[in-house]
């Protein structure tokens, strides 16, 4: 009896109890369908990980100034300011790790356009920064370096302000918005950038020039940098040696002592993004084990009906070796019947895997990612499940003695 044969023989003794054999893969199915839901959903939530850090800018470090200290309460780091000019210059000129390296002060404030008016976060920063942050504009222009030679009264707006202010559909390029009273012409929307990891919307923003934002918007410290350096390193492999060398470079500058505090912090996105990506990596293989125990569970599930199928079916066992059929062919018959039901609900599983994943995508806005090696993994798994779990029935019923099956009752 050939291949062909006997899977059309298992497929017959399968539609005979066709209830039965539904509820016998639909642990199969089940458990593949977690399979494939579950790997699709940590690979989603890995990949909105990467996509957030990405918006961030990638191999960046941020260095913030100091702590202040009053009459035994401690403040924050950035509560005090240590860092300076200088220092920024000699991190973009003396580091020959740092790519580009771009101050950032910050300060909040209301910006009205003709009809509109809307509260959000102001930046004075430089040209450098759109190259941290790989950040450019979806309409008009960057601030350029004569604008910050010529303090000049220019803005860019975050997609968001500029909605707020101007409706989604216009082009605000060229009109005037006026900030504390003092009027700026925007230049530029920049590009959308989403939100970061706490929730935070980033294209809620407007940046004028470094220049402009001592001068207009907020007292200036002197040679005092009141904000943070954003510094991006040539290689995301070298960002954690950059971040040594620019410790060792600032405590000098600021002549600390061996046994000193630092009095600036530096904080390395790579390693908050690998910390991310690790959790969520985590929870994929957390999911996915779950999973796999429903798999598990459904290929003990064919091996308890498959007892019972050989004990029911013993009489006819009896009959066909009776006739020449050898435990071989008894054997494969029977794991044949096993293979069909665990292969049949993998294919079920897998189309409703696709399904919930993509409603769960949906629901989470997180992006799908459906690889296809899962999806070959998860079939052939439960087809190994069910020629595992198959084959010990399979033994028994080749094993029987055929006088004595042929008086079974």
């Amino acid at each position: 009896m050939g291949p062909l044969q006997t899977l059309r023989l298992a497929a017959r003794a399968l539609r005979r109890n066709a209830m039965r054999s539904f509820l016998t893969a639909l642990g199969i199915i089940i458990g593949v369908a977690a399979v494939i839901a579950m790997v699709a959903i940590g690979e989603g939530a890995k990949s909105q990980v990467e996509e957030t850090f990405a918006a961030m800018g990638t191999n960046l470090l941020i260095i913030m100034p100091g702590s202040s200290s009053s009459g035994g309460a401690r403040g924050g780091f950035g509560s005090q300011p240590t860092l300076t000019y200088d220092d920024l210059k000699a991190i973009q000129n003396d580091m020959p790790l740092v790519g580009a390296a771009a101050p950032v002060l910050r300060t909040n404030a209301q910006l009205q356009s003709d009809e509109q008016n809307w509260a959000t976060g102001i930046q004075g920063t430089t040209p450098a920064y759109f190259q941290v942050r790989r950040w450019g504009v979806s309409k008009g222009a960057l601030i350029t370096d004569s604008d910050i030679d010529a303090s000049a009264k220019v803005v860019l707006l975050g997609a968001t302000v500029a909605e707020k202010l101007f409706g989604a559909s216009s082009d605000p390029v060229g009109q005037l918005v006026r900030i504390r009273n003092v009027p700026f012409q925007v230049v530029g929307v920049l590009e959308k950038k989403g939100q970061s990891p706490m929730g935070q919307d980033y294209d809620d923003t407007a940046i004028v020039p470094l220049s402009t934002f001592r001068t207009r918007l907020s007292p200036s410290l002197g040679n005092y940098l009141a904000g943070v350096i954003f510094v991006s390193v040539t290689s995301g492999s070298e960002t954690a040696r950059a971040q040594q060398q620019i410790t060792a470079m600032l405590r000098d500058r600021h002549r600390l002592g061996p046994g000193a505090d630092d009095d600036f912090s530096i904080r390395n996105l790579a390693e908050v993004a690998s910390a991310q990506q690790q959790g969520a990596d985590t929870l994929s293989a957390l999911l996915a084990s779950i999973a796999l125990v429903s798999l598990l569970v459904g290929g003990i599930g064919i091996m308890n009906i498959m007892l019972v199928s050989v004990t029911e079916r013993t009489r006819e066992i009896g009959i066909r070796m009776a006739v020449g059929a050898t435990p071989g062919q008894i054997l494969s018959q029977f794991l044949a019947e096993a293979l069909t039901l665990a292969l049949v609900g993998g294919l079920v599983g897998v189309a409703i895997g696709v399904l919930v994943a993509r409603q769960l995508s949906v629901q989470m806005s997180w992006p799908l990612l459906i690889r296809p090696e899962i999806i070959f993994a998860a079939t052939g798994f439960s087809g190994l499940v069910g020629v595992g779990f198959g084959l010990y029935p399979a033994l028994k019923a080749s094993r029987m003695d055929p006088i004595a099956a042929l008086r079974f009752e």
